[in-house]
């Protein structure tokens, strides 16, 4: 089997199928699941995936939570304020095998103008030669925020207590790269 550290060169993600997704907790009561629909990345080592390179951006205006209300609301000033920030970053600083199936992935994500570190466990779901002689590897990753660290402080006060919006945000990674010829 291949390992993260036989893997080398430059990873391109894969949007049709990879995931970009983030769970909030709705009124306290259950939760509200979404995904970014439109965003590129790329991993890019000379040494294996530890100390890779490694950056994401995703299209805050492609937010998809199955209700286009919830999602006109999402795109305005109240969340993410599409219109001035129009993505989502992240830049790796720190990559290493947290153990032989973990990628800790440590780096800046900018929200909303806001940059703030935040360390991701990526588990390998391996190599595989697709039909196609595309070279794929796969990883599922979550980590969770707070939003208002990122300045997306929206909430309404609820009759039986709590709020509306959970604070805590967690984010959803599930990726399939390319290996570039």
């Amino acid at each position: 089997m291949t390992t993260l550290t036989d893997l080398q060169g430059t990873y391109t993600i894969d949007p049709a199928h990879s995931r970009l997704g983030f769970v909030a907790r709705h009124a306290m009561v259950t939760k509200v699941r979404g995904s970014f629909t439109e965003f590129e990345g790329a991993a890019r080592t000379e040494t294996g995936l530890e100390n890779a390179a490694i950056e994401l951006t995703a299209q805050v205006a492609s937010i998809d939570t199955r209700n286009a209300d919830r999602d006109g609301h999402l795109r305005t000033n109240d969340f993410f304020d599409a219109e001035r920030f129009p993505t989502i970053e992240f830049r790796s600083t720190d990559v290493t095998a947290a153990d032989d199936d973990t990628l800790r992935v440590t780096g800046d994500l900018t929200l909303k103008g806001v940059t703030k570190p935040v360390t991701i466990d990526f588990e390998y779901g391996g190599q595989a030669r697709d039909p196609y002689g595309n070279e794929r590897i796969g990883f599922d990753g979550a980590t969770t925020i707070d939003r208002s660290d990122f300045g997306i402080t929206f909430n309404a006060a609820l009759e039986t207590g709590g709020v509306l919006v959970s604070d805590k945000i967690r984010l959803e990674f599930e990726v399939s790269a390319v290996k570039n010829a």
